[in-house]
């Protein structure tokens, strides 16, 4: 995006100082770009990871390219959405690390840089290069999206900085712009050229994220380079003791497990996939039983545990949007659309044009029914993005059944269930982004944006572990399940409205 830089208007100060980028500080520009590009290496080599763990495997497409890991869609889709829960779930241990070790600069660069040897590392021969570059990209990604949108308030003068909202804005932009782009051209590449040098593309992509971001980091505003609340020396040793000593066990465990020839990769995956289940867990019970909470807070709590699970159950399904249903356009949907022809990876591209298109009506609409007075609740919401996300899944079985003799449906059945799933993500995301804030403990202010993003981790591991266990998620028996227990939970939670109300106390 070009950028138009002007004098910042004299009665605002710039807490970066210097010129403005669309009258917001100028390192909004730098921050966008970062993540512009940091989204289209992540959503690059996700519209491509499905497809190459399945090529040259029994549930590999007709006619796809060969050279990938060859295996089966059930190993497919509980690899994909380990990834996916780990890229979440260590967000928590990322916004750690700039608050209490680097900072939320030195860390953003840090993650930059991990991430773009990851990419490297996936484009590497082997399936011990894919794997360990897709730990990298994973801890990299968990370490940069709990900082740099920090980095972003850190531009404005304070909560009440009327730019504020607009700047967040603009930056959203920059992540649905490089998703958009990404499936179209490293999927392209990935899929129509080399699974590797499609790889590559994601790396490069990084790189240039990196390099911008180490070259106009002076705009930012001098904040972002202070730690926080840094560790003291006896916490500093306490945490590395504590870690090797954890390193140790793992390193031995896996050794014996090794040395004997009984590993699997359901000894990596099992794991993971109990970690994804109980931090959640074990992390909403650790707020819910704090003796300091209030009892206004604890009510609070309570009623955020309903919108959780309900998230849970939401992204479950919707991020099999890049797994099941990315499985089934790859194989059963026709590879043309108007006599023209496409990879199957740019169906990757549909939500993010769609969220583009969409946003500014939904914001719309729910200003015009609130002037009316007629506004849907926060609980209504939640539960409207459930009911779609269950139906797309129920309309999901209608190109099932058609392609059931092997006859290639329309692509156009795919960008139905994605439209419908984006409606559904429009009446819960950002909903949910802004009960979590409204709902979060004082104490615990900072903290909740990482819990509100467990629940993707949550949904996923629940995904990995029906898939590892052998259900067919890719089976209509299945998809009937999932889609009758989002429409259930829609259900459900707007029957307990007015519990999940009270339950809210002041907030609405």
């Amino acid at each position: 995006m070009a950028s138009s830089l002007t004098k910042d208007a004299p009665e605002q100060e710039n807490p970066a100082g210097g010129k403005t980028f669309f009258g917001h500080p100028r390192g909004l520009a730098t921050l966008f770009m970062t993540e512009m590009w940091e989204r289209f290496s992540f959503y690059g080599m996700r519209a491509l990871l499905t497809l190459y763990l399945l090529s040259g495997g029994v549930d590999a497409a007709k006619g796809m390219q060969g050279g990938g890991l060859g295996m089966t869609l059930a190993a497919t889709t509980a690899i994909y959405s380990i990834y996916l829960a780990m890229v979440y779930l260590l967000a928590l241990p990322g916004g750690w690390l700039g608050d209490r070790v680097w900072g939320p600069r030195k860390t953003v660069a840090i993650s930059a840089g991990t991430i773009m040897l990851g990419h490297l590392c996936l484009a590497g021969p082997g399936a011990g290069f894919f794997f360990a570059g897709l730990a990298l990209v994973a801890i990299g990604s968990g370490l940069l999206k709990a900082n740099i949108s920090t980095m972003v308030g850190h531009l404005y003068n304070g909560p009440n900085d009327p730019r504020r909202d607009g700047g967040f804005t603009i930056f959203y932009m920059g992540i649905n712009l490089g998703s958009f782009i990404a499936p179209l051209l490293i999927g392209t590449i990935g899929e129509e050229v080399s699974w590797h040098l499609g790889f590559v593309l994601a790396a490069v992509g990084m790189g240039l994220g990196l390099l911008q971001f180490m070259l106009f980091s002076k705009h930012l505003s001098p904040e972002s380079s202070v730690v926080p609340k840094p560790l003291s020396r006896e916490e500093k040793a306490s945490f590395l003791r504590k870690g090797l000593a954890w390193l140790a066990v793992a390193v031995v465990f896996y050794a014996i497990v090794v040395g004997t020839g009984h590993f699997t990769l359901n000894w990596a995956m099992v794991p993971l996939t109990l970690l994804g289940l109980v931090i959640p867990a074990g992390v909403l019970i650790r707020i819910k039983r704090d003796r300091e909470l209030d009892r206004s807070q604890q009510s609070k709590m309570s009623a955020y545990i309903w919108f959780f699970v309900a998230a849970a159950v939401f992204w479950m399904i919707y991020d099999q949007g890049g797994s099941t249903v990315q499985a089934f356009g790859s194989g059963k949907a026709a590879g043309t659309l108007f006599g023209i022809g496409f990879p199957s990876s740019w169906y990757q591209s549909l939500n993010p044009i769609m969220i583009m298109a969409l946003a500014p009506v939904f914001a719309w609409f729910w200003l015009y029914l609130n002037r009316k007075r007629s506004e849907p609740s926060t609980i209504a919401k939640f539960a409207a993005g459930l009911f779609f996300v269950g139906v797309s899944f129920f309309f999901f079985l209608i190109p099932m059944a058609m392609a059931s003799n092997g006859t290639l449906v329309s692509p156009m059945w795919l960008v139905g269930i994605f439209l419908i799933q984006t409606v559904g993500e429009l009446c819960l995301s950002p909903v949910g982004l802004s009960v979590t804030t409204k709902l979060a403990p004082a104490k615990y202010a900072s903290q909740m944006m990482g819990v509100w993003f467990l629940a993707v981790s949550a949904g996923d591991s629940v995904t990995s572990m029906l898939s590892i266990c052998g259900a067919d998620l890719s089976g209509a028996g299945v998809v009937t399940v999932e889609a009758l227990l989002a429409v259930v939970a829609g259900f459900a939670v707007y029957m307990y409205r007015r519990k999940v109300r009270d339950a809210m106390g002041e907030v609405k």
